[in-house]
């Protein structure tokens, strides 16, 4: 490996594991449980969005956190049939995992706190615009 792909390999793991250090600060959590929930709420987000827009918003994603974002995608099947709040949240519970001492709408509303900070504001607009209301609640003013 050259020295500038392993640079760019550092690079990439460096971006993913501060996005994963803020949301795990803003939560208060350790870190490995942030990166679990980033696992659940990004593929989550992808279903709910068009092929188009999911290419959209993943354009402004560091390289790792767009392999998260991606992994295991069918696009054939997006967006999702259902795309209210309510299923939304029990797809990210049924990857996450369930735990009673989590507020998932606060911790999904962190996620997408996230993602406000880090990608343009038009894209945010965009992104927020193509989610039902009740979804839409979730993601910061």
């Amino acid at each position: 490996m050259s020295h500038a792909s392993s640079s760019s390999f550092s690079h990439a793991a460096q971006q993913a594991q501060q996005w994963a250090n803020e949301l795990a600060a803003d939560l208060g959590w350790p870190e490995h449980r942030a990166h679990r929930l980033m696992k659940a709420v990004l593929p989550t987000l992808r279903d709910w969005l068009s092929p188009e827009e999911s290419a959209d918003l993943s354009s402004q994603l560091p390289e790792l956190i767009r392999g998260i974002y991606f992994e295991g995608w069918n696009p054939a099947t997006s967006p999702a049939v259902e795309r209210e709040k309510r299923e939304f949240v029990l797809r990210v519970t049924e990857t996450f995992g369930h735990d009673s001492s989590i507020d998932l709408d606060e911790a999904i509303g962190a996620v997408f706190s996230l993602l406000d900070r880090h990608l343009s504001h038009g894209e945010i607009i965009q992104v927020r615009n193509s989610m039902r209301k009740s979804l839409r609640r979730l993601w910061p003013e």
